[in-house]
């Protein structure tokens, strides 16, 4: 199927519209994608800094506590 040439250029500008749309739905997906890796990952850092917070008040409560029971 060969176009006329007067229909090339429209051919060519939509082409051009579907290939920028497809475009902008790709980088709104990695937007996406981005900004939810982003909240994961402090949420994994926050959970981790504070279970390790609370190891850390627990081992050292514990070590007091066998302390004062050996000067006993």
């Amino acid at each position: 199927m060969t176009l006329p040439p007067c229909r090339r250029p429209l051919l060519m500008a939509l082409l051009a519209l579907f290939l920028l749309g497809g475009c902008a739905d790709v980088k709104e997906a990695g937007r996406t994608i981005g900004h939810t890796t982003k909240r994961v990952t402090r949420e994994i850092g926050h959970t981790t800094r504070d279970v390790t917070r609370e190891i850390g008040h627990s081992t050292r409560d514990a070590v007091k506590q066998v302390g004062d029971e050996l000067r006993d």
